[in-house]
């Protein structure tokens, strides 16, 4: 399965963890980090495909994207 690259994610610097991190809000707990912007951005692209086969396996709902801050 693809990345829906339709899920709203948002990235910003942590100084607590000294890394750029990476969150779906639509999807529950599904965030990634990075050493860079782009990096972070590649990591929670891997971590949306997981977190949708790992949803499918598990027979769990999967959230239809919303679109833009959704969750502001």
């Amino acid at each position: 399965m693809k990345t829906d690259p339709r899920y709203e994610i948002i990235i910003y610097w942590s100084d607590t963890d000294e890394a750029f991190i990476a969150e779906v809000p639509e999807l529950a707990g599904c965030a990634a980090d990075g050493a860079s912007y782009l990096e972070a951005l590649q990591n929670v692209e891997l971590v949306i495909q997981e977190w949708i086969e790992t949803a499918e396996e598990m027979g769990r709902e999967i959230p239809k994207p919303k679109g833009k801050l959704m969750f502001a």
